[in-house]
């Protein structure tokens, strides 16, 4: 028998719900085709597609990264503003396309707008400069009578933008990236870029490029940002991506021991670094590019097909953001349109992954502190490790409404009972529980079967302090229950 043991009073931290956001990059089919189709039937009159708004407006995403990823290395901002027709097409280094420019930083707000988000800018720490970047927070953010804020008046924008985050560089760490970055000059240009762009507004969140290959100097890079960057850094941005490429069912879903080292070790640096260098202000984490990657024989790579497998490893990896929501304040799944993302479009519709549904789950039911639980259950071995629990869980508690979110990942390939005992208080009403399954790990939506993998919503009706159920096989099981 699994038990999961639940005390309301014993809270992690808030949860931001910055870990629910997004991320759109010019890559494949993401801008053009995804977000933006000029001339579809299913466009408004601004080019942007309000099927595709619809469907993200369900996964309530609070904040959305922009315009990169690799692309913003090479990106010049000034390209994308203005008359459509007149801006100029680029060769683009990072995907090796042709830039049209036709969506840019305006079109983007006003994407951002329709779909309730807040917008979160990257600025070109590859081969631009520092002159780019402050010029860019003062187009967006400024009010005083400058030729900047002129334009973007213009440009149809009286008011500015307000665009609160700001990431200074990606993936610097990477030699696949434009202008890569030793330790040292990554940690002296976010220093530059970063004074210089907090001069414009005093306001902004300032996003640091820590480590996306997880070599041997990420721990070194970290260092260096924090002593030399402290008084400016506000998040400090890591990245991972994962794959089932070996085809090992429980290697795969052994992967939340990885992400929890890797949390757990990037807090521990940046607790010794506040503790060494006086550090009163806080700085947290940002998992600003986080998900699955398909499994070849689904397509495999950007435009490939999620399974089933993939949707419980997103949830997995959402988990121990919940888990560990003292530190990650944000994270962005990768990416949202068409590219490794929940909803791909064609000219005649669009189509919902199965990764679309846990994200909709999580975003829509989690409360806003987080929980420090107690699970214990039967165990499987993957990845070369033993005595990994079966069940993968976290809690939250809506404390105004008094509502209590479990999210249980069942990693078996067998159904499995498990009880929630309720160490405070007790359960009153009726609760809503939403599972997503499949008839197997491999099965996967597509425009002929839609709905292999959907969010099914079961009766749920707790007694006093407990709650026991019977999970399915490969799950995820969402419940949400009032308390009392």
């Amino acid at each position: 028998m699994n038990t999961i043991k639940v005390d309301p009073g014993r809270t992690l931290a808030p949860l931001s719900r910055h870990v629910f956001g997004g991320f759109v990059e010019h890559l494949g089919r993401c801008i053009y085709g995804g977000i933006y189709d000029e001339g579809s039937r299913l466009a408004d009159e601004h080019g942007i597609r309000q099927d595709v708004v619809e469907a993200v407006r369900r996964l309530r995403m609070p904040i959305m990264r922009y315009p990169g990823g690799n692309f913003v290395s090479g990106y010049r901002w000034q390209d994308g503003i203005g008359p459509k027709d007149e801006r100029p097409a680029r060769a683009e280094l990072a995907w090796h396309t042709v830039e049209s420019n036709r969506f840019g930083t305006d079109e983007f707000i006003r994407f951002c707008r329709q779909v309730d988000t807040e917008p979160y800018l990257a600025v070109n720490c590859g081969d631009g400069s520092m002159r780019e970047a402050r010029d860019w927070v003062e187009y967006c953010n400024g009010t005083s009578e400058t030729a900047l804020v002129k334009l973007r008046r213009r440009n149809g924008y009286e008011a500015p933008h307000n665009v609160r985050y700001w990431g200074v560089g990606n993936e610097v760490d990477g030699p696949w990236q434009m202008g890569m970055k030793t330790p040292e000059e990554y940690a002296r240009a976010f220093t530059e870029y970063g004074k210089l762009m907090k001069w414009v507004d005093p306001d902004i969140k300032l996003v640091a490029a820590w480590t996306s290959g997880w070599f041997e100097d990420w721990v070194e890079r970290g260092q260096l940002l924090l002593e030399q960057a402290g008084h400016l850094v506000d998040y400090m941005a890591i990245h991972w991506y994962v794959d089932n490429r070996s085809n090992d069912y429980y290697q795969y879903m052994a992967l939340s021991e990885l992400f929890e080292e890797r949390l757990t070790a990037c807090e521990g640096l940046l607790a010794a670094m506040k503790t060494c260098r006086k550090l009163e202000r806080p700085i947290y984490l940002a998992v600003d590019e986080w998900n699955a990657i398909p499994h070849s024989e689904h397509g495999g790579g950007i435009d490939g097909s999620y399974s089933l497998e993939d949707a419980l490893v997103d949830a997995i990896q959402l988990n121990a953001f919940i888990r560990h929501a003292g530190s990650v304040k944000m994270a962005n799944l990768a990416q949202v349109v068409n590219v490794i993302a929940p909803i791909v479009t064609r000219p005649d519709g669009l189509l919902l992954q199965t990764i679309f549904y846990p994200f909709e789950a999580y975003s829509q039911q989690a409360g806003d502190v987080a929980l420090d639980i107690y699970w214990d259950g039967d165990t499987f071995e993957g990845g070369g490790r033993a005595g990994l629990r079966v069940l993968d869980v976290a809690a939250t508690l809506d404390e105004g409404a008094r509502r209590l979110a479990l999210f249980i990942v069942n990693r078996s390939l067998e159904g499995c009972d498990v009880t929630v005992d309720l160490q405070a208080g007790r359960f009153v009403g009726a609760g809503r529980q939403l599972v997503i399954g499949g008839a197997n790990p491999q099965v996967v939506n597509t425009f002929a079967d839609p709905y292999a993998v959907a969010t099914v919503e079961k009766p749920l009706m707790p007694q006093d302090e407990q709650v026991t159920l019977e999970l399915e096989p490969h799950s995820i099981t969402v419940l949400s229950l009032p308390v009392a």
